[in-house]
């Protein structure tokens, strides 16, 4: 009977070792999917760290979208490219500086044009690469080991445009989202709307500390005018124009609910706690929390 039982206790403790260890974010391979006439993507797994790749194959180039974390991802993303495009020409950008949305392209050849929103690079320039990444997991930290950012080759202000041969894509900045360089691509004519974290499928939007509640509700009405079909955000589930809606009134219910608590004299942490309680009581399906998103609206509102 002691064997037994010191056998279950061997088997649960490597059970939540095992749970309690997060996979290793690398990019998939072989599980490329078309998604509309131009557009790829390799999804990501529901593994945190990785991002969802886009590849837009055009008749005379391609473009990738988000690179994975290090350049064992990005040697990953180029091998998929590879697969589906032999175009000589290759371009890259990012929908923020976050470590697994750049670094993988520290594998890209010189060759390949990096393009990037000013606004991005200057977050690359302030912040650099964020140690926080490579301190959750030994993997983490393997992975990130000698990467650094690419130089860019062309900065853009609000909106650039680019014609890959019988496609043409919108890089569009529109500021004070996740990150003051947020980057949407929007493929015209698939009507397919990379999104990075500025729209989400079922997550609460990740605010950080310069983040504005007025400037995302601003960045979900134009990306409304776009009118996407499909939209592919930068982690998690992809979804059609529906998401803008349900982002947008999801930051609309949070504003008034926090306009009226700071209007009762409750604090903003106060205001933070029964933001996180109340959302995920009213969205029950979604994961994160609302309680940065209110900090945020707390300094906005009267």
């Amino acid at each position: 009977m002691q064997i037994i039982n010191n056998g279950l206790l061997v088997a649960g403790v490597a059970l939540l070792l095992q749970q309690a260890t997060p996979p290793t974010p690398l990019i998939r391979e072989n599980v490329t999917a078309k998604i509309s006439g131009h557009v790829y993507v390799i999804p990501d797994g529901n593994v945190g760290g990785v991002p969802n790749v886009g590849i837009i194959v055009g008749s005379k180039g391609t473009l990738v979208v988000d690179t994975g974390l290090g350049p064992r991802n990005g040697q990953t993303v180029l091998r998929e490219v590879g697969k589906i495009s032999s175009n000589a020409e290759l371009l890259v950008v990012a929908t923020h500086f976050h470590s697994e949305h750049t670094l993988g392209e520290s594998a890209f050849p010189a060759s390949a044009k990096v393009i990037r929103a000013r606004a991005l690079q200057q977050d690359i320039d302030e912040f650099g690469i964020q140690p926080n990444f490579a301190t959750r997991s030994a993997a983490n930290a393997e992975l990130m080991k000698d990467a650094t950012f690419r130089r860019a080759d062309e900065l853009f202000d609000k909106e650039k445009t680019l014609d890959l041969g019988g496609v043409r894509v919108r890089l569009l900045w529109y500021g004070g989202t996740h990150t003051n360089g947020d980057t949407l691509i929007f493929v015209e004519g698939d009507n397919v709307l990379f999104a990075g974290d500025v729209i989400m499928n079922r997550r609460f939007l990740a605010f950080s500390a310069r983040s504005s509640v007025q400037a995302w509700l601003r960045s979900l009405e134009e990306a409304a005018r776009l009118r996407p079909a499909r939209i592919v955000p930068s982690h998690g589930e992809m979804g059609d124009g529906t998401l803008i809606e349900a982002d947008r009134t999801y930051l609309q219910i949070l504003q008034s609910r926090v306009r009226e608590l700071k209007r009762e004299g409750k604090t903003v942490e106060q205001i933070a706690d029964t933001a996180t309680t109340e959302f995920r009581a009213k969205y029950p399906d979604w994961t994160g929390n609302a309680g940065a998103a209110a900090r945020a609206a707390y300094n906005e509102v009267n």
